[in-house]
């Protein structure tokens, strides 16, 4: 572990993460070492934090239904427990990236 990586918050290593790959918030759990159900309030402070800055961006690559496709869920940064067309509960977690 670098000297960075020790002190850093964890909300920036999950940016450091998010510019180097693209991840699921299941993999930055693993990556950062925090619960996954904590991530996603990470990543909202994180995506505000990249948003005032002209020179990044954070991108989200929605979650998708396994059943029928469905991605235009209301809220990306989080994660749906249902699709809502067809109750399918097989959803693929959204991809989160900063470039």
């Amino acid at each position: 572990m670098t000297d960075r990586e020790s002190s850093a918050t964890t909300r920036q290593r999950i940016a450091d993460v998010l510019r180097s790959n693209p991840a699921t918030a299941s993999e930055l759990s693993t990556t950062v070492g925090v619960p996954a159900s904590s991530v996603y309030g990470h990543l909202q402070h994180v995506a505000r934090s990249i948003h005032s800055d002209d020179d990044e961006q954070f991108l989200v690559a929605p979650p998708e239904c396994r059943n029928c496709g469905f991605s235009a869920f209301d809220d990306p940064v989080n994660y749906p427990s249902r699709c809502p067309e067809c109750r399918s509960e097989g959803i693929e977690e959204a991809v989160f990236k900063i470039e």
